[in-house]
């Protein structure tokens, strides 16, 4: 008042709440503006910064940063009235930011619930692990004709297609032999001839049932006529020459003829049976096709459901709210319990695939399902791939130890930062369970996606391929051998489901990242609320600050969430498309051979990620700036940005290395839901039966990715609650010309240690 008085000799009740527009030059004098009852604002008095701060001090005002500089004052709250110090800076003007990124948001859903409701039409996810018959139906299949719910392999009865096939100097396709759909596979008597006839129907007068009692064989039955026919092997009966075996549900024909069942088979007066290697390496080719390869993966997703829920849905959620509960009450210790736990971990699961790659012990994947000859050995495509996975995982392992060697010295400072964010979490106890809400969101959007991706990936049409061989085989319905109609059968892809496929894998993608970024934002506000309190539980904080940040976000800023996250999600897919065009290109020998386009590939790769990790850093950053101001997400982004390079010296020691140490713990939760991932699927259900899967790899990855986003979704409690002190502590030390008025001592201990920041940066 005195000095109001002195410089405009005007009583301040004449005015309302003051305002004040700094400039960003702090040597320059500064014009205060009041607001009079009557009239527009006008000039109140000219000030230097030191008078400025002493009377601001005495006027009990707060700084705000405005796009024009710093902004002292009393900010209206969204309701109109004057709001007090810490909510008003949360809550102040706000108003719905990105709608039209909110709309698109919105039509995306719906465009997925389209998409899903198409594979949900047209698919069928018995196609990804069992082969199709001689009628088109799908083996397995308890809605076929006629019902094949226990026939699940698929069998070559004509061994000279098989033959033909493989043969280089032929054009036969093997997707053009004719196969049935068997409940085991055939071998050879040892003193007779053994047959497998088609399935029963027009003059054979015998149930399904009765056919599989007597091992597919109703030869003897047969009149004359058939049999003759079946002796040039057009059917209805096919001789068992060849042993067989069962190699991810279908029969592979081994080339090693029963000497026995030939000579039977030619004193029978039957057509000559070629024996060539070309019989194993046909069928072999097939089921090691990288199409059926892809199938078998995303089959053993499905199959292995219960290990998912286990280790990508219950187990990382129990981690990771352990791990919260001892940031809170072990915070000292948990950096050094991060850093030897992931070590132990990523040596645990290196180990394990080394297992099953064959490397050590004699626990490697097999094949061949069910009992076989144990010297005969089959060469599976999943085997080399896990033998690169186990190669990939050795450089992660010693590249990783390494690092974590290599931070040792640095813990001390993460130790600190942690210590800060563990009386966040202390103050707001809300915080630990509120990520059981983003929690059970995703949980349900993953198990629609995951039921939807299986039914895409097995949608398509079952059509009759056109084929010019000689496959003439007898029809027991039309009672005739038929040369019209004997084509095999195949799944036709078009392009549009190439197109749904990628469209849904983009979706569950940007999903993923909105519900992460939604959840990092209502813990950002609710941070902020508690920073800008002082660090206290006042009655100006909201009586349940995270209720608070959920209904700003859901009111007004939920599309600048949608926009951050579909950024993400698009560089993403950019890099996505490059990588499948690289191995396209690889595969046709079509990559670039000179050193410049080698040059230009990788540099454009490197410039990719660089842009995504860029990209995703500062989405969080304006994630926390969204909550604060309530901007759009591009202001937000460009405040954000311009606080963290003024401030860069001063927090990116701390924001680095607590970064550091939270990545380590969500990889520590995610490993940990790998490695059990690997124990389950080592059980018997997952080693035998119809619920064999082909290879650990996928369900063990996706358990992986599953644990990871479940550690980012409880770990941004910490992470988010780190970044946004820090973010606050810079706005605040900006306005306050670099003493923060506002941050908790601890924090302000940690940044001006001078002594800690010469010993991290030597």
């Amino acid at each position: 008042t005195e000095l109001a008085e002195t410089y405009s000799h005007k009583p301040l009740s004449l005015f309302h709440t003051p305002f004040l527009l700094l400039s960003s030059h702090s040597s320059l004098p500064f014009h205060l503006f009041c607001k009079k009852k009557s009239h527009f604002y006008e000039p109140f008095f000219l000030l230097h910064f030191q008078d400025l701060k002493n009377f601001c001090r005495d006027l009990g005002v707060v700084e705000m940063r405005g796009p024009l500089g710093a902004v002292i004052g009393k900010y209206p709250s969204s309701d109109g009235g004057v709001a007090g110090k810490g909510d008003g800076i949360i809550k102040h003007n706000r108003k719905c930011r990105d709608v039209v990124f909110l709309v698109i948001f919105i039509a995306f859903w719906v465009a997925m619930i389209v998409n899903s409701s198409f594979g949900f039409n047209q698919g069928n996810p018995l196609r990804l692990t069992y082969g199709l018959d001689y009628k088109g139906n799908v083996c397995g299949d308890r809605h076929a004709d006629p019902d094949l719910r226990e026939l699940e392999l698929r069998y070559w009865v004509n061994p000279n297609q098989v033959y033909e096939s493989g043969s280089k100097d032929n054009q036969a396709k093997l997707s053009n032999a004719r196969t049935i759909c068997l409940m085991d596979c055939p071998i050879p008597s040892e003193d007779s001839l053994n047959w497998v006839c088609d399935y029963p129907e027009g003059e054979v007068r015998l149930s399904v049932d009765d056919w599989i009692d007597r091992n597919y064989d109703y030869f003897a039955d047969l009149t004359p006529d058939l049999r003759n026919t079946s002796l040039q092997l057009q059917g209805p009966c096919y001789p068992v020459i060849f042993p067989s075996v069962n190699v991810y549900w279908s029969c592979q024909l081994i080339a090693r003829a029963s000497n026995v069942s030939l000579r039977h088979w030619r004193e029978m007066g039957g057509v000559n049976i070629v024996e060539d290697i070309a019989v194993d390496k046909s069928i072999h080719g097939l089921i090691n096709s990288r199409s059926l390869v892809l199938k078998r993966y995303v089959a053993d997703v499905g199959k292995s459901w219960g290990v998912l829920i286990v280790c990508g849905g219950i187990l990382p959620v129990f981690l990771s709210v352990i791990w919260l509960l001892m940031i809170r009450h072990f915070v000292a210790a948990m950096p050094w319990i991060t850093v030897v736990l992931f070590n132990g971990l990523i040596v645990s699961v290196t180990m394990f695939y080394y297992l099953k790659a064959g490397w050590i012990g004699n626990d490697s994947i097999s094949p061949i399902i069910g009992e076989h000859d144990p010297y005969y050995h089959v060469f599976a495509r999943e085997i080399s791939h896990l033998h690169a996975a186990a190669v990939v995982m050795t450089a992660v392992m010693i590249i990783s130890v390494l690092s974590s060697i290599a931070i040792v010295r640095r813990i001390l400072m993460a130790t600190s930062v942690l210590k800060v964010a563990a009386k966040v979490i202390g103050e707001v106890q809300a915080l630990i369970i509120f990520p059981i809400i983003p929690y059970a969101i995703l949980a349900i959007f993953y198990m629609f996606w995951f039921s939807a991706a299986l039914h895409l990936f097995s949608s398509g049409r079952v059509v009759q391929n056109d084929c010019n061989t000689n496959c003439c085989a007898y029809d027991l319905k039309l009672k005739r051998v038929s040369c019209d109609r004997c084509c095999g059968y195949s799944i036709q892809y078009t392009s549009h489901i190439a197109v749904a496929i990628f469209f849904h894998l983009f979706g569950g993608y940007w999903a993923t990242q909105f519900f992460v970024a939604s959840s990092a934002t209502v813990i950002a506000g609710s941070v902020a609320t508690y920073y800008w309190a002082r660090g206290g539980t006042s009655p100006e904080i909201s009586f349940l600050p995270v209720l608070s940040s959920m209904k700003r976000l859901l009111r007004y800023s939920i599309g600048s969430v949608a926009l951050g996250s579909l950024i993400v999600s698009f560089i993403e897919s950019i890099r996505f498309i490059l990588e499948a065009l690289r191995r396209k290109l690889k595969v046709t020998n079509s990559a670039p051979e000179s050193w410049f386009g080698r040059m230009v590939y990788n540099s454009s790769q490197c410039l990719l990620r660089c842009v995504g990790w860029t990209i995703k850093s500062v989405n969080r950053n304006a994630y926390i700036l969204i909550a604060i101001t309530g901007k759009g997400f591009f202001k937000s982004s460009e405040i954000a940005t311009d606080l963290i390079i003024s401030n860069i010296l001063r927090i990116g020691k701390v924001n680095v290395i607590g970064d550091v140490i939270l990545f380590l713990g969500k990889l520590c939760v995610s490993l940990a839901s790998a490695l059990f991932a690997f124990l389950m699927l080592d059980t018997h259900k997952y080693n035998i039966g119809h619920n064999k899967i082909s290879s650990p790899i996928f369900p063990v990855l996706v358990c992986w990715f599953l644990g990871y986003v479940v550690a980012t979704l409880f770990f941004a409690v910490v992470e988010m609650s780190i970044d946004t002190i820090i973010l606050s502590f810079c706005q605040d030390s900006e306005e306050h010309q670099g003493t923060a008025q506002y941050a908790p001592p601890l924090l302000l201990a940690t940044l001006n240690d001078q002594t800690e920041m010469q010993r991290l940066t030597q």
